[in-house]
């Protein structure tokens, strides 16, 4: 099927994230949107009130008749969704165009020159930041992005000047071995998804295998020090960054009052006093990355240091909710031990005069059960930590994995206690006056309680 050819697509698991942008997308093309997904969110919210027919109950009568047709249907999964679900068995089983998500991101942007971030972590806000430095400068861009950018209140940026695409690449399910790259970085690697990889050595072979993919034409852009040793084409020119060493770095940093400024240093230029919109260390080297690839499509050195200085972000991305001298609240979706890690020595170098406390919501069985011993030793360098229960996503339990193995393997000398899921936002209440930074953290459903956490703290 042709993209042209399709009248209505059908998504099964709309909600997600990287999902609800090819919805948005869709729905600009003009296309009957429809779709079911497990539960109602914020982001369900707005897809419905932008024309998505979404319903959150596993049953074929709630499908509109038009996507019960196989012909002019396009059916979008996700893998998540068990072989059981009674919708996906209908269109699995029919004569019904099925694809995964990446397979049809791969098919948008095909033609088009990607723009791609891939890694453990730092890709969401690396993409989210190069897309804007992109889309206000001359060259512009659109963007397919794994997290909703708060300077456009979507995950979808749309242009109709440009071929370039901005495009946060998943490694889960190996879904970036559907992309074809004209620029590639690669923020990090660090073993994630053993459940899909098995081991580390897979996990960094879909890695050298994304670098493969990379157009004749292209660019790689590697984070200092990663183990991924690379394939490309020949005519592919590959370039390292890192914070102060590489082709691409900073020198002169300055961190203090709030603000982070830095000098961009690039085999080409130096662009002094650039000022990062959101000012925690980790997005030092982002900001390189995002700079690196900008530049190397266009973006002139005034344009790329404007549009540093507003970039607001992505939601859940170092996301402060409350900023004030005395009381700080912010949300990360930090779910792996280094992404944690990251997060812990930012906040502690922005704020080193005040205890920091971390709400942490693990995520998957799986990943608590290989990494439970990293994950203590990230949540050690927090001044206090209080664990919930493990967000189980798309898993059943595993027998002995629960949110103490981490609580166990923490620190000597770290404050720390456990609490259910339920009593989160009564555990903020009780600790509420002794509070001075707190960050809530996890990829699950701990941000729900956000708003009240925030009420709570403001009115201590």
């Amino acid at each position: 099927m042709e993209l042209k050819d399709i009248k209505q697509v059908y998504f099964l698991g709309a909600g997600g994230i990287g999902m609800s942008a090819l919805v948005r997308y869709f729905l600009k093309e003009g296309k009957v949107v429809a779709g079911y997904d497990r539960t109602p969110s914020p982001l369900t919210d707005k897809l419905i009130q932008e024309g998505a027919q979404l319903h959150f109950e596993e049953n074929i009568e709630l499908i509109p008749a038009c996507c019960r047709q196989p012909e002019g249907t396009l059916v979008i999964y996700t893998p998540a969704i068990p072989d059981s679900h009674k919708e996906w068995a209908l269109f699995r089983n029919g004569e019904f165009v099925v694809k995964k998500r990446a397979e049809v991101l791969g098919i948008i942007t095909g033609d088009r020159r990607g723009v791609c971030a891939a890694g453990t972590h730092g890709k969401t806000t690396t993409s989210t930041m190069t897309a804007h430095l992109l889309h206000r400068s001359h060259v512009d861009c659109a963007a397919f992005l794994g997290g909703i950018s708060k300077n456009y209140k979507s995950n979808l940026v749309l242009s109709d000047k440009s071929d370039l695409v901005v495009i946060e690449a998943d490694e889960y399910d190996r879904s970036f071995l559907h992309l074809k790259p004209y620029i590639a970085t690669i923020t990090s690697a660090d073993p994630d998804h053993l459940d899909i990889y098995g081991n580390k050595e897979n996990y960094l072979e879909a890695f050298a295998q994304f670098t493969e993919r990379i157009r004749e034409d292209g660019y790689l852009i590697l984070h200092e020090g990663l183990e991924v040793v690379p394939r490309t084409k020949k005519g592919v020119t590959t370039y390292i960054y890192g914070r102060e060493n590489g082709d691409f770095h900073a020198r002169n940093i300055r961190i203090g009052g709030g603000r982070i400024v830095f000098d961009y240093v690039s085999p080409w230029q130096t662009i002094e006093d650039v000022e990062l919109g959101v000012p925690v260390s980790i997005n030092i080297e982002n900001g390189i990355a995002s700079m690196a690839m900008a530049e190397i499509c266009g973006a002139t050195a005034e344009e790329m240091k404007a549009a540093m200085k507003s970039f607001e972000g992505a939601d859940r991305r170092f996301d402060f909710h409350i900023k004030q001298d005395n009381l700080v609240l912010l949300s990360d979706y930090a779910h792996h031990p280094d992404e944690v890690k990251a997060c812990a020595r930012s906040l502690k170098e922005l704020y080193n005069d005040k205890k920091v406390t971390v709400l942490f919501q693990p995520h998957l069985f799986s990943r608590t059960k290989d990494f439970y011993k990293e994950f203590a030793q990230s949540l050690s360098l927090f001044d206090e930590v209080i664990l919930v229960d493990i967000y189980p996503a798309r898993e059943l339990p595993i027998k002995g994995v629960t949110s103490k193995l981490i609580y166990d393997h923490i620190a000597d000398g770290v404050k720390k206690s456990m609490c259910s899921r339920a009593d989160v936002t009564k555990v903020v209440e009780e600790k509420k006056n002794e509070i001075e930074v707190l960050v809530s953290l996890g990829a699950g459903d701990i941000e729900n309680d956000i708003p009240q956490m925030k009420q709570i703290l403001i009115n201590r």
